[in-house]
Parts: structure tokens; C-alpha cells; sequence
């Protein structure tokens, strides 16, 4: 395996660890507003998705590596799809960017939660007890969205380095195979002029 193959595994495992708890935590906010008979917000729906597709993708391409380093383009291409849908995650998540979790109980992004944040409190909905959880979950979430749309970055460059690396030894290979094939031909070719030089020999014997 090359240095290229390594590293993009390495940094498919990175994906994956920052994957994982950034689905856990979507998935309590949609369960959430889906108890609450809420719609859930596209700043959490969009990253929430974005979530579970790319999950999915990082685990299939680790499990079939070998097959998927041929198709290295292809792979490339879908990161870097990952790559502009995390950062419309991110943007669409930005309004928890300035808050403060510690104190979390003014602001838009406060009253936008609805169930789960102004409204859920003064209802005295049980997902919006503990306001400033809520906060520092959807902050987490936002900051591993960033470091996805980097990670994702990382491996679109890297499934190129392998695309290119495969495709030179492709290249190798087929040359080797057609100076192999040439050179058995002329053994062929000669082989006979030989034999039939040896009878001329025994002839005039």
C-alpha cells in the first residue's frame, strides 16, 4: 500500500470517529422535536443528513478499500461533494457559533429552538430543562462540522494521489506485458530457422 493509501485511511478513520457523536447528538434533537410534534429546524436536519450519508460513505470505502482504490476518481469526486454539503451544514448551523452555553437563555438562536429552547422552557417541555446542554451539543456538532469539511478536503486529495498512483502502475504493468509478448514472438520466428539449419547440417553429413 502506498503513503498516499495510508494517509487517506487514516484520515477516513478520523472522519469516522468525529462522525459518530456529532450523529448521536443530531439524532437527540431530531427525536426530540419528532416527540415534541415539531418540525426540526434546517439548521440541525441539514447537518444531520450530511451526517448519516457521509458515515455511511467513510465506513463503505474503509470495508472495500481495496476495490474502492480503483475507482479512487470517483471516491474523490463524492468527498468533495461532502466537502460543499457540510459546509451548507455549517453555514446553515452558524448562529450557534456566538452563543454562550454556560448562560444560554437569550438571543435569535435561543428562541429559534422552540421546544427545545424560550418556548420548550416556559411550556415546561422536559427537552428544554436543560437549556445549556442543548447549547453546548449543538456547538460540539457545529465544530465537528468544521473539521469534517477539512477531513473531507484532506481525502478528496488523497483518493487523487491514489488514482494517480494505480493509474502509473497500470501503465507499468501493460508496457511489461507487451515487451514480454514481443520478445516471445521473436523466440517464435527464430526457432525455426534454427531447426532448419541443423537438418542442412545432418544433409550434408
Amino acid at each position: 500500500m502506498s503513503l498516499s493509501g495510508f494517509s487517506f485511511l487514516f484520515w477516513r478513520f478520523m472522519e469516522i470517529i468525529t462522525l459518530i457523536p456529532t450523529l448521536g447528538m443530531l439524532a437527540y434533537f431530531v427525536h426530540a422535536y419528532v416527540t415534541s410534534n415539531t418540525l426540526t429546524p434546517n439548521f440541525i436536519l441539514v447537518l444531520f443528513i450530511t451526517s448519516v450519508l457521509a458515515a455511511a460513505w467513510a465506513i463503505a470505502t474503509v470495508i472495500s478499500y481495496a476495490r474502492a482504490r480503483h475507482s479512487a476518481m470517483f471516491v474523490a469526486l463524492v468527498d468533495l461533494a461532502f466537502v460543499g454539503a457540510f459546509i451548507a451544514g455549517v453555514y446553515e448551523l452558524r448562529g450557534i457559533a456566538n452563543q454562550n452555553c454556560s448562560h444560554f437563555t437569550s438571543g435569535s438562536f435561543y428562541f429559534d429552538l422552540g421546544p427545545l429552547g424560550y418556548i420548550g422552557r416556559n411550556s415546561g417541555n422536559k427537552w428544554a430543562l436543560n437549556v445549556n446542554k442543548n447549547c453546548a451539543m449543538l456547538k460540539a456538532s457545529f465544530a465537528f462540522g468544521i473539521m469534517n469539511c477539512i477531513f473531507f478536503f484532506f481525502t478528496f486529495f488523497l483518493a487523487l494521489m491514489v488514482h494517480h498512483h494505480y493509474r502509473d502502475n497500470d501503465r507499468v504493468v501493460v508496457k511489461r506485458e507487451t515487451h514480454s509478448s514481443r520478445h516471445s514472438r521473436r523466440r517464435s520466428t527464430t526457432s525455426p530457422r534454427r531447426s532448419h539449419h541443423s537438418t542442412r547440417r545432418n544433409h550434408y553429413a
